[in-house]
């Protein structure tokens, strides 16, 4: 897979796994807050908004309703995959300012030429980010400043976005933003930079039952 490609997969695919070490969640303190980065929240329905983005472009994608159904399915963690993603763009993006990294509108337009040259049209790029790592149409340019980002900081850092001082330099952040969820999403591995699914039986099925609706 072409580098590039695994980056998006990295940054926006979920990295579920079990941590010794999870932050303590506050979803009582912080009502209707998906998740609380930096004093910032990122609340349910800005998620809820960003999941039905997805699920709007899939259906525009795939109107047989079978077809659909089968995107929804593959797709059945989206909440918690999409929070996920909008946390740890917050906390690269923390990352990057600590090392000194920003990222230009035309260095994204470059990127996104050669994705599209490299996958074969605009279109083909479009469908693409959605079907492989839930990424609505409307959020690609958004999406390929992370990766640009992601590149610049790991470039800085002498490193790779595999390597671990790339992802040393995210649990770094992540501790600086005290990154804080909701338990009903899971809890967030301050080592790893990544939402992990809660212990708690009542948590998993709370989380389940949303995915379902």
């Amino acid at each position: 897979m072409h580098r590039r490609r695994r980056t998006a997969l990295l940054l926006s695919a979920a990295l579920v796994a079990a941590a010794p070490l999870l932050t303590a969640c506050g979803g009582d303190t912080h009502p209707g807050a998906a998740a609380v980065v930096g004093g910032q929240r990122i609340t349910v329905a800005q998620l809820d908004e960003r999941v039905n983005e997805v699920r709007a472009a899939q259906r525009a994608a795939v109107p047989d309703e079978a077809q659909y159904e089968q995107a929804v399915a593959k797709t059945g963690s989206l909440t918690r995959d999409t929070l996920h993603g909008m946390v740890l763009d917050r906390v690269l993006h923390r990352a990057a300012q600590d090392a000194g990294v920003s990222v230009s509108r035309n260095e994204v337009q470059q990127m996104k030429a050669g994705l599209e040259r490299e996958v074969g049209g605009a279109k083909a790029l479009r469908t693409t980010w959605l079907q492989q790592y839930g990424v609505a149409p409307a959020r690609l340019d958004e999406n390929l400043r992370v990766q640009v980002e992601a590149q610049k900081l790991a470039k800085s850092l002498n490193t790779e976005t595999s390597q671990p001082a790339f992802w040393k330099a995210l649990s770094a952040a992540s501790r600086e933003l005290h990154v804080d969820l909701n338990p009903r999403y899971g809890a967030w591995d301050v080592q790893k930079s990544s939402r992990t699914d809660a212990a708690t039986p009542w948590v998993r099925e709370a989380s389940a039952t949303r995915e379902a609706a």
